[in-house]
């Protein structure tokens, strides 16, 4: 069966829709296979980094949202500050990032097919996916993928898994900083996501109701304790999911469907934009295999800074030393900050 397009692009959240425009510029035919119709929410912590802000830029994605200046990490009575060097980030609601992908996906001509990729077929030639041929499939369909389990690519992993929680508040922002709350058992994420509302994520590896993780957080917790919910609770993990490879013959993992650390260094957006990019250079290309070595470069730094991070805060002693070491070492804390804001790619 001859190819109806050049790729085929399972899941039509960021990842997706960012991999579709891609290879529209790339001057590839493409389609989107999205089962869901409305706009797609999810738990996360809504902060753009200046690279990820300038890489949607690129694709002449301008959501709306709040500056955000830099990182602060909190404890009790102290806080250490860095502000990104190479101009702002921006807070934006998931919700809203993900319908201004959408709609910069139509203009550009972009087909979007309701369904859910389910039965792929694949020989030397191209896959099939529920009837439909193309020369390549992105498979982005998330954390818990399950085009990646079906063909093969899971990694079981050991070790603590960790959690997230989110819940939004109608209040002004009371900071143009991303922080991060450390407490024994959990990190709160402060993100500004518009004048008049402001997104509150708890990272943790303990399972517990977001309002008893909260609690952890009494100063947090107090400056919330007026204003409303903006939003239901909405929850996500285990966060680290590893794959075996990012390509299985003419099927390629894009954004978290190709294996994720955690949230904690908030890069997930800037690392799904990177992988789309580099998935469609290998498509375009016609060198499926480069994009194992590609991905592996786009997410060097965030893997070993993430990783390294979680596990230098495992333990309870360390953690309560964090933000001290953060103020006490304000160089070292900036250069890590601004590593991370950094382009991916």
């Amino acid at each position: 069966m001859t190819p109806t397009v050049d790729l085929l692009v399972a899941g039509g959240g960021p990842a997706g829709l960012a991999t579709a425009l891609h290879a529209a510029r790339a001057g590839l035919s493409v389609r989107v296979l999205e089962p869901r119709t409305a706009v797609i929410d999810k738990a996360c912590g809504e902060g753009l980094m200046p690279g990820a802000l300038a890489a949607l830029h690129d694709l002449g994605v301008d959501p709306s949202g709040h500056p955000i200046s830099g990182i602060a990490y909190c404890a009790p009575g102290r806080q250490a500050t860095a502000a990104f060097r190479e101009g702002p980030g921006r807070g934006v609601r998931r919700t809203v990032l993900h319908a201004t992908l959408r709609d910069v996906v139509e203009a550009a001509g972009v087909e979007v097919v309701q369904t859910k990729a389910e039965a792929v077929e694949q020989d030397d030639d191209g896959v099939t996916v529920d009837g439909v041929r193309a020369r390549y499939l992105v498979a982005a369909d998330g954390l818990h993928s399950p085009l990646r389990r079906s063909l093969g690519l899971d990694r079981p992993h050991g070790g603590t898994a960790r959690y997230g929680q989110r819940r939004h508040y109608a209040l002004a922002p009371w900071t143009d900083r991303v922080e991060v709350h450390w407490a024994r058992d959990a990190e709160a994420y402060v993100t500004p996501v518009a004048d008049d509302l402001v997104g509150v994520a708890v990272l943790s590896t303990t399972r517990r109701s977001y309002d008893d993780h909260l609690a952890a957080f009494p100063g947090l917790r107090a400056r919330l304790a007026d204003a409303e919910a903006a939003s239901d609770v909405r929850g996500a993990g285990p966060l680290r999911q590893s794959a075996r490879r990012r390509t299985a013959g003419r099927v390629l993992l894009v954004g978290d469907a190709a294996g994720y650390v955690d949230a904690l260094t908030g890069e997930g957006v800037a690392l799904a934009l990177g992988q789309s990019a580099a998935a469609v250079r290998a498509v375009a290309a016609d060198r499926p295999d480069d994009y194992e070595a590609e991905w592996r470069r786009v997410t060097r730094r965030y893997r070993w800074l993430t990783a390294g991070l979680v596990v230098a805060t495992t333990p309870r002693p360390l953690r309560s030393v964090i933000v001290p070491a953060a103020r006490v070492l304000p160089p070292v804390f900036s250069l890590a900050v601004n590593a991370l804001a950094r382009p991916v790619g």
